[in-house]
């Protein structure tokens, strides 16, 4: 039985929404020092600074009103719907932000953006619309959470604070070992943009024993996916340097040898042309045997002898290598590097005997981050489990 008493939060707390002062009038952007708050910038962290700014007269004349301090906000659509922030200053908000404060005699902030990130499944699953799904105010202001007294609240958010800044200590180490290969590939081989080790040019095509795109259209579409079967590498499984194995998609194996003409290998290097960042690619891990690539997904498989995946992939990877291939870069909507265009970009070859101690380096860089990502996922589940007993009273 439980001892809290619990409240809807529309019983305790003040809740709003800001608004998108019109881009036709520049005075309300130009020189603007106000900071407003997107949607798409709560990630469940404390917010200190915005993407952009507004003017003070536009704060006066839209909906974008400042709120305090210390408020908690919580998405209601978009990509991020359903993530929170509080406000570590004073701001406004797009929206698609809706903004609660708590009467500070009831609840304490932080209790309460607590409290609403360990109802994030519940507020999900009350979404309504169509294609973009949102989360209502008043959908907000009714969710009931428990209000124990303000002591105990305060113990509960010390405890979980102490569990967040482990996963926020993790988070920082991860952001440094990220920046290894990068500074590795420099050290080894230079900036390929200006290439200060003279290496010789070549084409990504010259380098490359197959280049190839995945099957567009008719030929593989979503219908045409089943529960098992060939893996399809799609773009939204192409990370920097690594393979994200989430959304996985197969064809059947009588489909796939129609197509096997795209058929992807262990060791070969996939390029996703289209999305953020408009270059990105990782190599086909061993575990995955035979695989297929889709659309926007260039394939490379290096020349024996003169390119080593590992290279080619981090080349590809470095923000100066897609400096170089800005100007490849078209399309308005959805801009996108084709597969032919890329195939001309030129860049620095060093010996392959270097490039494969640059591999062999990596390989020990990315057996170290493999131990780091196991960590972040144990402290993720210790904090997600916190969160969950402190409102279940079993804190």
């Amino acid at each position: 039985m439980n001892r809290w008493p619990t409240k809807p939060l529309g019983e305790f707390c003040r809740t709003g929404s800001g608004g998108t002062p019109s881009r036709s009038k520049p005075e309300y952007y130009d020189a603007g020092t106000v900071p407003w708050v997107k949607s798409g910038e709560l990630r469940d962290s404390i917010i200190l600074d915005t993407a952009e700014k507004i003017s003070e007269v536009a704060t006066r004349e839209t909906n974008a009103r400042p709120v305090p301090k210390n408020t908690v906000l919580v998405a209601m659509y978009g990509a991020t719907v359903g993530k929170t922030a509080i406000l570590g200053i004073e701001a406004t908000t797009n929206q698609a932000v809706c903004h609660i404060i708590p009467d500070d005699q009831t609840a304490d902030f932080r209790f309460v953006w607590y409290a609403v990130r360990s109802c994030s499944d519940q507020l999900l699953s009350k979404r309504v619309g169509g294609a973009q799904p949102n989360i209502s105010q008043a959908i907000i202001r009714d969710t009931v959470i428990p209000v124990p007294p303000l002591a105990e609240q305060r113990r509960i958010v010390k405890l979980l604070d102490k569990a967040d800044e482990l996963r926020k200590l993790r988070a920082q180490a991860d952001r440094r070992t990220a920046t290894i290969i990068p500074s590795l590939f420099h050290d080894m081989f230079g900036d390929p943009a200006i290439n200060p080790m003279g290496w010789p040019l070549k084409s990504l095509r010259e380098v490359s024993e197959k280049f190839s795109d995945g099957p567009f259209g008719s030929n593989l579409k979503s219908s045409h996916y089943v529960p098992t079967g060939v893996r399809v590498i799609r773009l939204n499984n192409i990370g920097v340097g690594y393979l994200i194995d989430d959304d996985r998609a197969y064809i059947a194996p009588e489909h796939f040898e129609i197509l096997s003409k795209h058929e992807c290998l262990p060791g070969d290097v996939l390029v996703g042309t289209l999305g953020d960042p408009n270059l990105r690619a990782c190599v086909l891990p061993p575990q995955f045997g035979k695989a297929l690539n889709k659309a926007d997904c260039v394939q490379i498989r290096p020349k024996k002898g003169i390119a080593v995946s590992e290279f080619i992939c981090w080349l590809l990877n470095l923000p100066s290598t897609l400096s170089m291939a800005s100007g490849m870069i078209s399309g308005q909507t959805r801009s996108r590097i084709s597969m032919g265009r890329l195939a001309e970009l030129r860049v620095p070859v060093p010996f392959v005997a270097l490039q494969k101690e640059f591999a062999a380096r990596v390989s020990e860089i990315r057996a170290m981050q493999t131990e780091q990502a196991v960590s972040r996922r144990h402290l993720d589940d210790l904090f997600q489990s916190l969160l969950h007993r402190a409102f279940q009273e079993k804190l």
